[in-house]
């Protein structure tokens, strides 16, 4: 073999080593989970049969096939008392009354409303509204000025000593 040869062929020779170590490893690994898994399976089939032993011992009169009666739970009591007795009555408003009262509460809300929409729209508030906008406007015209001028300035100086150079 060459020099050319050598070095790709250890190379694989090496992969191939790697290849099968693992393989190796994978097919122990694999060995003890079934391994163990056969264990628990004989440990749960013997638990199983001495189950059945011991229901099939069991007289049928016995308490303990009286405690393996299903009950099906349909009320869970609120308040500790136990589920059989009656629940306390619900208080029922009659059909008028029910009425008498979403009139009121909507003729409340409706009341309400009008009166702070005719405060919001009297010449007072409106006076004092026109007022704040007038000064906003002056001020952010006082402030934009007072940009443009400083603007100016810098501009001004820019231009003298680009003429000075």
């Amino acid at each position: 073999m060459n020099e050319q040869w050598t070095v790709p062929m250890w190379a694989a020779l090496v992969a191939l080593a790697a290849v099968v170590l693992l393989a190796v490893l994978l097919a122990v690994v694999l060995a003890r989970t079934a391994a163990r898994s056969r264990a628990e399976t004989t440990a749960l089939r013997e638990r199983v049969d001495e189950l059945v032993r011991d229901l099939a011992a069991r007289p049928s009169g016995s308490p303990a096939a009286a405690e393996a009666q299903e009950f099906v739970i349909t009320d869970l009591a609120a308040d500790g008392s136990s589920p059989s007795s009656d629940p306390a009555p619900v208080p029922m408003v009659e059909g008028r009354l029910f009425a008498d009262l979403v009139l009121r509460e909507t003729v409340v809300r409706t009341a309400a409303t009008a009166a702070g929409v005719r405060r919001a729209l009297s010449p007072q508030a409106r006076n004092r509204i026109r007022f704040e906008m007038r000064r906003e406007v002056k001020r952010s015209r006082k402030a934009r000025r007072a940009e443009v001028r400083e603007a100016l300035q810098y501009w001004r100086s820019r231009q003298r000593t680009e003429d000075a150079a």
